[in-house]
Formats: C-alpha cells, structure tokens, sequence
C-alpha cells in the first residue's frame, strides 16, 4: 500500500513545479516576476517536510535543495543557505556526497553574506561527515577551513576545537611538524588565557610527542621554550615525563622509556591516542632510525603498560 505521505509530498512537488515553470521559473526572480518564484520554493520545503514523515531522506533532501536554488537564484541568501543546510542533514541519512555538496553550497552562501561564523559551522559539518567515514585527510582540511574563519572572526574557542581535530588528525596522517605547531598555537592560546591555562600542559605535552617522532634536539629547544610559556606545564607530571622519555632515547633505553611510561599511566591513565603516539616515539629510542609505520602498534601497546 502505497505512503499516504509519500504521494501528498511527490503532488506538493509537482505543484511547485508548475507554479515554478508557470511563473517564468527561476529567472523570473531576477526580472522581477511575481511571487511565483517564491511560491515554489514554500511549496518544496512543505514537500520536503511531507517526505521527511515518511522518511524518505533522499525526497526531503532533493525538496530542500529545489528550494534552496530557488532562493538562491533570488535575493533570499539567508533562506537559500538555510535551505542547503536542511538538504544536507537529510542526505547525511543516506548519501555522504550529496551532504557535503549541500554544506559546502551553505558554506558559499553564507560566505557570500559575510556570515563567517556560520561558514565555518557548516565546514565543521562536512568534516564531522568525513570523520564518520574515516576520511581523515579531508576531514584535516575541512577543520582547518573553519578554524581558519573563526580565528578571522577572533572566535579564538571555536577555532581552538577545530585546531585540536587538526592536531589529533594530522598526528595521524604521520604529518607530525604541522601536528605539532598546531598543537604548540592552541596550547599558546590557553596558557595566555586564565580560564584555560590548566589545559595547556595537555597541548604541550601532545605538541613534544610530535616533536619527538621528528627530531630530538628540536624536541629539547621546544620543551624549553613551553617550560618559559606556561608554568602549569613546566611543574607538570607530562613535563617530567617528556624530559624522561628523552633521556632514554639519549641512552638509547628502551626499557627506561617503557618504565617511564608505565609509572605515568599508574597516575594519570593515557588514552588510546596517547599510547599509539608513544608507540611510536618508543621505535626511535635505541634504534637511531626513522618512524616505522603503525602496523603493529597494537602489538606494542601492551609493552608499554
């Protein structure tokens, strides 16, 4: 038996069509036409609505994004990217591209109007639709997009949330340089601010780890000069723990690094990310060479516990 709310959504659609077609369609708002235009564009949102109580995502959000074009041909920018938002969370049910062609079009438009708060809202979004898919390539850059904007509106929190993900992400993509100085500027950030001082030993401490993947004489000049930056990290369990770990690599000590590590986590149990980032930082401490890859971190995680 067929939707009730399926067949009134797909009338709606076709009555919007009509009125779009009979109005002179989408041109119509651009040389001044009657409110057909306009019409049209209610009559798909009230169809994508219809749709989305039968849930059929992909109707709703083709409705959506019929009426977003439509405002979007006009002068109704803020209805327009309210509109592509609304398909975009109806795709994001079924259809990962679809939703990030709707964001990134919100995205647009609000850039347009000078709304950079809200362009960056959206391009959180699509990178949170990349993290679902563990594309953390493009979920990198679409952070960084909207760190990027937030820190042009001097939204500094926002954008710190957005610098962590970068952080966290570009870690793991091995691009540990970018890794730490992104985690070096949120850290710097906090520590300059009362509220938030005490979060930046975290930051640091995450910032030498990428610096020790790297090189340790840059990652010794580094925990000096975050040692002058925040005294909270300076006493700080992690900032003895860092000068600890580069002892054993100077030693080439893989089994100090590893007692190292072990008391620290008795006290302060280390996360997941953490451990994988020690994982790898270990590989350098005796064997004078490069990162290998994180093919057996998994094996390694129990001998650093």
């Amino acid at each position: 038996m067929t939707d009730p709310n399926e067949h009134k959504a797909k009338m709606l659609m076709e009555e919007a069509e009509k009125k779009l077609k009979k109005s002179g369609g989408l041109f119509s708002f651009l040389t001044g036409g009657s409110g057909g235009p306009s019409d049209a564009a209610e009559l798909f949102i009230k169809a994508a609505n219809v749709f989305k109580l039968s849930k059929n995502w992909n109707g709703a959000g083709g409705a959506f994004l019929k009426a977003a074009q439509v405002y979007d041909r006009g002068d109704s920018k803020h209805d327009a990217a309210m509109n592509f938002g609304e398909a975009g969370n109806c795709f994001r049910k079924v259809d990962l591209q679809k939703a990030v062609d709707c964001f990134q079009k919100n995205a647009d438009v609000y850039l347009d109007m000078g709304r950079f708060n809200m362009a960056a809202k959206a391009h959180t979004t699509i990178a949170e639709l990349y993290e679902e898919q563990k594309c953390k390539e493009k979920a990198v850059d679409q952070y960084q997009k909207a760190a990027d904007m937030y820190k042009g509106e001097e939204q500094r929190s926002s954008a710190a949330k957005c610098l962590i993900k970068v952080a966290h992400y570009a870690a793991d993509l091995e691009q540990y340089q970018r890794a730490q100085l992104t985690f070096e500027e949120v850290a710097i950030y906090e520590a300059d601010n009362p509220m938030l001082k005490y979060s930046a030993k975290t930051h640091f401490f995450q910032a030498i780890l990428c610096s020790l993947c790297i090189d340790l004489l840059d990652s010794q000049r580094a925990i000096k000069r975050y040692e002058e930056l925040s005294s909270q990290f300076a006493e700080s369990r992690e900032n003895q723990l860092c000068k600890q770990l580069m002892q054993a690599m100077e030693m080439g000590d893989p089994d100090g690094f590893t007692e190292a590590v072990q008391q620290f986590d008795k006290v302060s149990r280390l996360d997941q990310w953490h451990v994988a980032m020690l994982v790898k930082v270990k590989r350098r401490c005796g064997d004078g060479g490069d990162v290998k890859n994180d093919g057996d971190v998994e094996e390694d995680d129990d001998d650093l516990r």
